[in-house]
């Protein structure tokens, strides 16, 4: 945390934001310091994450880490990275060109998305975003510290699919957050201060079975086309996931929120999640094997670790996530 970090026992609540009336309307800025870069991210205390050590009952370890190389052909607009590897004789060696951090499992850096007016996470500007020394809210903020803490999954496919109502991967499905809580409160589990919020909705199991046709359209322009289940970018979205106060909310769908967005304010989710409330979003979270278990021993919860590249002034970067329980 930043040293003049004013966090207290008692977060604000998303209607009492910002804390300073200078500051844009709802937004977090100096929640954790003025100069603060970590966001959310700040949750993760010792003793929280001392505590959630401690969920570890039986050694069982899922990685949450998608292909590099998938989805295959890319989406959102990214090219596909290229492998080259070199031999040493003896030994091998690589290097890869043309390689999109954010292009599989992913982290959004605070410096990804900016507010259209504000700018971004605690009123950096673009100018301030350099990836050269002195760089402001890149990946390396949340590397050089890590993310531990508690993991709670909110199995989205497999509740609506018990309630009649399941979840269409190939469709725009809006996710609202009664349906998250409902989900959470089936699954007997109850949101922390400072949890990794996982939500599955099912896209990743469906994309590894749907045809080359249908891989190659969801490749092609334009990127507002494509259409995936998410969370809706409604104020309800906002308020639930600050006032529940996780440190991070990460999904197994390509945007977190439902797409196509709306290309505004209002209706995209990105403008206000990261710039507004410097929360760590994570996307294409492979979270398929991790379900199946917690379904099984009925426990949707336990230690969660990423370790995002340690790259000053990066926008986002892999996942390196691992659950376990």
């Amino acid at each position: 945390m930043s040293a003049d970090n004013p966090l207290a026992a008692h977060l604000p609540r998303y209607r009492d934001l910002p804390i300073d009336p200078a500051q844009p309307p709802y937004s977090a800025w100096g929640v954790f310091g003025k100069d603060d870069a970590l966001g959310t991210i700040n949750l993760l205390t010792p003793e929280r994450v001392a505590a959630a050590s401690g969920l570890v009952r039986k050694g069982a370890v899922f990685s949450l880490n998608w292909a590099m190389e998938m989805p295959n052909p890319p989406i959102l607009g990214r090219t596909a990275m290229r492998h080259h590897t070199i031999d040493l004789n003896p030994g091998t060696d690589d290097y890869y060109d043309n390689y999109y951090p954010q292009s599989s499992t992913q982290w959004d850096a605070l410096c990804h998305m900016p507010h259209p007016e504000y700018g971004y996470y605690n009123g950096v500007q673009r100018s301030e975003i350099t990836g050269e020394p002195g760089s402001r809210n890149g990946i390396e903020q949340w590397a050089r510290r890590g993310i531990v803490g508690r993991f709670v999954l909110a199995d989205l496919a497999r509740y609506l699919r018990g309630q009649g109502r399941p979840i269409d991967p190939a469709e725009r499905v809006p996710v609202d957050v009664d349906t998250i809580q409902a989900a959470l409160d089936s699954q007997g589990v109850k949101l922390a201060i400072g949890d990794i919020l996982l939500l599955r909705f099912g896209w990743i199991a469906w994309y590894e079975q749907t045809s080359e046709a249908v891989r190659q359209r969801l490749a092609s322009p334009p990127v507002l086309d494509i259409k995936t289940p998410g969370l809706p970018a409604a104020d309800r979205t906002l308020e639930w996931l600050w006032d529940s106060h996780v440190a991070a909310v990460a999904a197994d769908v390509p945007g977190l929120e439902v797409l196509p967005y709306v290309p505004t304010v209002e209706g995209f989710l990105h403008y206000r999640i990261i710039s507004m409330l410097g929360l760590a979003v994570g996307e294409m979270f492979a979270l398929d094997a991790l379900a199946e278990d917690c379904a099984g021993d009925g426990v949707y919860e336990g230690l969660f670790t990423a370790a995002p590249l340690n790259k000053t002034g990066g926008s986002g970067s892999p996942g390196n996530a691992l659950a376990i329980k």
